[in-house]
């Protein structure tokens, strides 16, 4: 008995195998099928359209010549544009005013109140008016520029905070205010106007933030030079000291006293400073250094890195660019009249 039902198990295994291996083969033929399938489709749509472009060859090449000469003609006749670029390094938060005012420029050439612009730049109305706009960007950094950035965020925020933000983030999502240094581009359908532009541009800095920053900066050097100074004062004072009971020490020993037995009596050294003293001189004179350079540094809102130049370079967006431009709008148009034209037939003749 137990081997009939041993014998009817391994029947019904089979069975379930069976029944599993034409299930796969059968998914298997449908997907080779669809494939198949697929490709044929691609093919085919790839033949139609060879045909359709060959079969309409005269009137492509036709509409492909027009649309070219057009778009020459155009280029030729269209008002050349030329740009430069300032680049500059702002200090005490002057970047926000610098970005207020780009914006304020391109407002006004917007609204074409070109009176107010020539006033703001010192420059001719007639010149002014050829400026199309103004823009700023972050300027080009090196590697080791963002990554002392990055040392800087990290040690403003909380310990705990900063663990979440890896470099790679942080560069990911700054934004134009995040460093000091900047590209002011200006485009301009004049060659030769861009130095005529700086004495505006170096307008865009100073503001009332900005004075009240430096402002805190000078008074923040004033008091740790005095502090410093009050420091090395108090500094010179002991080493005097010191000096004093090194010298009278020195006259003691010579004074010395020696018992008929042999015993010497000399009087102990104190214990001076000296080296600890002259150590913390030097750092704070260090201090004292690095604060005079830094008021050298940054007394002022900005630094211009590289100026405008005299003469400026011809501006070429690819879509301006009307002799390859043309040409290919005017074929997609034709494909587009072509498949609405197939797409009526089809409608017309459809039968449901």
């Amino acid at each position: 008995m137990s081997k009939d039902l041993q014998d009817q198990n391994k029947n019904n295994e089979e069975v379930d195998l069976l029944v599993l291996f034409n299930y796969l083969g059968d998914k298997i033929n449908k997907f080779f099928a669809f494939v198949v399938k697929l490709i044929i489709s691609i093919f085919s749509v790839f033949i139609y359209a060879v045909r359709a472009f060959i079969n309409n060859i005269k009137v492509i090449a036709l509409v492909v010549v027009i649309s070219g000469f057009a778009g020459f003609l155009l280029e030729k006749t269209r008002t050349k544009k030329y740009d430069s670029a300032m680049l500059v390094r702002t200090h005490f938060g002057s970047k926000y005013q610098l970005s207020t005012n780009i914006n304020y420029y391109n407002a006004l050439i917007e609204s074409e109140d070109y009176n107010t612009l020539a006033s703001i730049f010192e420059i001719h109305e007639d010149t002014i008016a050829k400026v199309v706009n103004f823009e700023m960007a972050m300027g080009p950094e090196t590697e080791n520029e963002r990554i002392r950035e990055y040392d800087q965020f990290v040690s403003s925020i909380d310990s705990v905070r900063a663990q979440d933000i890896n470099y790679d983030d942080f560069i990911l999502n700054r934004d134009i205010y995040s460093g000091n240094l900047f590209e002011i581009r200006v485009e301009s359908t004049k060659r030769d106007i861009f130095k005529n532009l700086e004495t505006g541009i170096n307008k865009s800095f100073k503001n009332i933030y900005s004075i009240e920053q430096m402002g805190k900066r000078d008074s923040m050097i004033v008091i740790k030079r005095k502090n410093i100074l009050t420091s090395i004062q108090q500094i010179d004072s002991l080493k005097k000291v010191y000096i004093r009971v090194i010298e009278n020490e020195s006259e003691n020993t010579k004074a010395n006293l020696s018992f008929s037995d042999g015993f010497p009596l000399k009087q102990e050294k104190s214990e001076t400073k000296e080296y600890q003293l002259l150590d913390k001189e030097i750092k704070l004179r260090d201090e004292l250094r690095t604060l005079e350079e830094e008021k050298l540094e940054e007394n002022v809102f900005y630094d211009v890195i590289s100026s405008f130049q005299v003469v400026g370079n011809e501006v070429k967006y690819w879509y301006e660019k009307y002799t390859v431009v043309f040409p290919m709008l005017g074929f997609l148009l034709l494909c587009l009249l072509f498949m609405l034209n197939k797409f009526t037939v089809y409608v017309k003749n459809y039968e449901a």
